[in-house]
Formats: C-alpha cells, structure tokens, sequence
C-alpha cells in the first residue's frame, strides 16, 4: 500500500518542524511538501496533488479558510484536514463551509494526527471531540430568543426531514455521545438510540456518525 502524500501548511517554524518529524516516523504517511503561507500552499496543492492537505488557519497572506477555498474550487477531491490551536465556534463553522475534510486541534497527540490524516484520506469526515463539545455547547447556552432559527436552517432540517426526536440525537452525535451515553442522556432504551441513529444516518445519506456530525456542522442543521 501506498503511503499518504501529505503537504502540511504551516507557518509557524517550530511547529511545523515538530509535525514534520512526527509524519516522517508515522507508518503509511509521507511528507511531500511544506508551505509557509496560504498562496503558496494553494500553488504547492495544485502542482502536486497530494493526498492530504494539513492546514494551519492563522496563515499569512491569505488564511487557511480562504486557502481551502480556492484548494477545493480547483479540485473538490483533495482533502483538507484542518490543523489550528483555534477552537471557536466561527472558525470552525467556517472551515467546513469552506469545504475542509476534519478539524483537528494541534494539541492532539501524533497518534490522533496521523489517524486524522488516514481517516480523511478514506473519505471518513474527521472532528475533533473537543471542537464538537464546544460547538455544541455554545449552542445550546443560547436561548430560542437570542438564536432564532433560520429560514435557510428550516429548509435544510426539512429537506432531511428529521424528527424533533432526531435532532436531539444528531446533538448529540456532533457532542460525540455514543448510543449508550444518548440513551442516558434521553432517558431511552439503548435499541431506540441506536434505531434514531440508523435512521438519521439513512435520511443524511452518511454511513457514519462522525460523517453525520461534519454534516450538520456544515449544513447549521443543529
């Protein structure tokens, strides 16, 4: 099997000479290239295609947000594993618009970095346990009266056509909550979680729960 061909862009020098050395030890996974900065990352991305794209967002010249815009306009195929110390809500909101594969905090170990970067290289939507708590979190701390629901979020929520019942459980899939946890959590047996589960996945066309979270990340469906 063929390693991962990764460009890391990163402008900061120590990091960037820290995960070097991590993927250069990781089994599977290949450095290709390095990128200093958002332009020169995108012309690097286009010229060598890599497998996957770890990005920085704090990028000069142009951010790592914008950066994976133009990446996925020249190629939608190329994956883009976001790679920040940044854990807000509109940053992360941000990079999935923008197309990005995962999100990844860089205080992950290299062992959960090099599972990301093979997770998204298989198509499998990666996010960091830590960001999804907090996007929910922050969710959830707003009343009805200070977050009112959308007409674009309605739409999207009825073109899935989920329950009341099934966005509960899709909350808490994006907080990270396994059957048993949602089962506790809802006061449910564990065959009904794991039945919302199956049908959620059905009615957003995914064939995983993490690949369900990134979904409604991205879409604002929860």
């Amino acid at each position: 099997m063929k390693d991962i061909r990764v460009l890391l862009i990163e402008d900061h020098v120590m990091t960037r000479m820290g995960l070097s050395l991590v993927l250069e030890q990781a089994e599977g996974v290949s450095l290709i290239a390095e990128a200093e900065d958002g332009l020169s990352g995108v012309e690097k991305a286009k010229e060598l295609l890599p497998d996957v794209i770890l990005m920085d967002i704090g990028l000069p010249n142009i951010d790592g947000i914008e950066a994976t815009k133009r990446i996925k306009a020249f190629n939608p195929d190329l994956k883009v594993l976001i790679f920040t110390s940044r854990d807000n809500e509109d940053d992360v909101f941000a990079s999935f618009k923008a197309g990005a594969d995962g999100y990844i905090m860089k205080g992950a170990n290299p062992e959960q970095t090099v599972n990301a970067i093979k997770a998204v290289k298989e198509g499998i939507a990666w996010i960091d346990p830590n960001i999804a708590r907090l996007v929910l979190s922050n969710i959830q701390r707003n009343t009805p009266s200070e977050q009112e629901e959308s007409v674009e979020t309605k739409e999207k929520t009825n073109m899935y056509d989920l329950t009341d019942r099934e966005l509960e459980v899709l909350s808490l899939i994006v907080e990270g909550l396994s059957n048993s946890q949602i089962a506790d959590r809802l006061v449910i047996a564990k065959a009904t979680a794991k039945a919302h589960v199956h049908s959620i996945l059905q009615k957003l066309y995914v064939d995983d729960r993490t690949k369900a979270a990134i979904l409604a990340l991205k879409e604002g469906i929860v």
